[in-house]
């Protein structure tokens, strides 16, 4: 009789370990559910904060902005930064000219150098090595707007050289301010007619005179 008592409690206790067993393991799946759900919530809104920065990102860097991967086969972004960093000075506005910078040097690292023969391509180099100096001078000079300006004479010299290495069917204006460079004169690429003297800024802003038209 007591062996069969002890042997119905031990299926009892075993039936009770069962139920427990299974009740615990439901609340565990219940609760990995339950984390799994909200790290997939957690990750789909940080996707979606990041595509939204980058989205945003983008539309503030401007046209000068390139998908990854992406070349630009022409001068336009490398002249449209070069014109802004141009008529900051023109302004006697070295921080945006500094910034004007900064985007010149994206645009020439956008550049899409297979539209370069190479019979070219040691002259585009050096072009290319002295612009990235001069724009980054520039760039790294936003309170010392004379510094900004002796860079930009070579900057201009190599903006030249690039028109006439690799063309472009941009209206442009070379002109040139015998004043400018201590007296020696320097020239400077413009997308317009009008004179607008960077190196002279608002001090003497229509000084200099067309030189040649592309």
């Amino acid at each position: 009789m007591k062996q069969q008592i002890l042997t119905i409690g031990t299926a009892i206790l075993f039936a009770i370990g069962s139920i427990t067993f299974i009740s615990c393991g439901n609340q565990q799946k219940n609760e990995d559910e339950s984390h799994e759900h909200v790290e997939g919530d957690e990750h789909g809104h940080s996707d979606g904060h990041a595509h939204e920065n980058v989205t945003k990102n983008d539309e503030t860097q401007g046209t000068t902005a390139t998908h990854e991967g992406e070349k630009v086969k022409d001068l336009s972004l490398i002249l449209e930064s070069y014109f802004s960093l141009k008529n900051a000075l023109v302004k006697d506005d070295a921080k945006t000219a500094a910034v004007a910078a900064k985007k010149l040097l994206s645009a020439f690292e956008g550049f899409d150098m297979s539209v370069i023969t190479a019979g070219n391509m040691k002259e585009y180099m050096e072009i290319m090595e002295d612009a990235v100096e001069n724009t980054e001078h520039i760039f790294e000079n936003a309170d010392k707007i004379d510094h900004q300006r002796e860079h930009f004479v070579n900057l201009s010299d190599d903006m030249n050289d690039l028109l006439a290495l690799i063309g472009t069917d941009k209206k442009l204006y070379q002109d040139f301010c015998p004043m400018a460079n201590d007296g020696k004169g320097a020239i400077w690429v413009s997308e317009i007619k009008e004179i607008q003297n960077p190196y002279m800024g608002t001090k003497m802003p229509t000084c200099g005179k067309i030189q040649k038209e592309w």
